[in-house]
């Protein structure tokens, strides 16, 4: 499932407040700049601090499948 560009161009990092990062094949928002990764679940992104995943992911830990 794709994200809608729009979508994208309206929503920033909730830490940094700056522009995200679509990875489509993983279904993640990347944060470079608080080296983050946020899921996108069913089409929506969650932007919580308590879903996001360390970015870059350290080889064979990362995981996207977050329940």
């Amino acid at each position: 499932m794709n994200l809608d560009p729009r979508l994208l161009a309206l929503i920033v990092c909730p830490v940094t407040r700056t522009r995200l990062t679509y990875d489509p094949e993983r279904q993640l928002l990347i944060s470079d700049a608080a080296g983050l990764a946020f899921p996108i679940r069913d089409g929506i992104p969650h932007l919580l601090l308590d879903e996001a995943l360390p970015w870059p992911p350290e080889t064979g830990s990362f995981s996207p499948a977050h329940p």
